[in-house]
């Protein structure tokens, strides 16, 4: 595989994210560049470090599973994207309460909590980096770059175009982790053939 393909898990991952952005987007009457440097750092930020310790894991465990590493990948990108169809199809969360310490927002406690939420599905797909022929490094910046860069972008979405914005990043984000596993599990078992 090669930066096309990390790109593209990069952005599928970023959806969650960039769908809880956009939820405080439109609950937010003005955006400041605080809010942009809050949503962009914490969702960015946690988005590199899952898939870092999923990385790590996996790195550990990788000679006993080599024989699997395709389905393992394919797997778990299937149930982290029809995971995040699923949730597309139910109602909104209450992504846009306030921190209760603070009633703000952006406050650190509710940004943690979202980013923490919004990276789970990245730790999980951590453990598919190794197949992707990038250096670790590279996948990691990518892929927190990617979501910052989405984030921010939700967040203003959020503030133009309103609610129904976040289930559909969800579906999109759900497809393209699919299509990921379906590429990862064809490739080896034609280069297997």
């Amino acid at each position: 595989m090669n930066i096309a393909s990390v790109l593209l898990l990069s952005v599928g991952l970023a959806m969650d994210a960039t769908a809880v952005a956009a939820a405080r987007g439109l609950a937010t009457p003005v955006i400041t560049a605080r809010h942009v440097a809050l949503v962009a750092g914490f969702f960015g930020g946690f988005q590199a470090l899952m898939p870092f310790i999923g990385w790590y894991v996996g790195d550990q465990v990788g000679p006993w599973v080599q024989a699997w590493d395709h389905w393992i990948a394919f797997v778990l990108l299937a149930a982290i994207g029809g995971k995040m169809l699923w949730e597309a199809r139910g109602e909104a969360d209450d992504d846009d309460a306030p921190d209760p310490a603070t009633g703000d927002l952006f406050g650190f406690k509710i940004m943690l909590l979202l980013a923490i939420a919004t990276s789970i599905d990245a730790l999980a797909a951590g453990f598919t980096l190794t197949m992707l022929d990038v250096p670790v490094a590279v996948s990691l910046a990518i892929i927190g770059l990617t979501t910052a860069v989405l984030s921010a972008l939700g967040l203003f979405a959020g503030r133009r175009f309103g609610a129904h914005l976040g289930a559909r990043l969800d579906a999109l984000g759900g497809v393209v982790l699919i299509g990921l596993g379906g590429k990862i599990l064809y490739e080896h078992l034609t280069a297997a053939a």
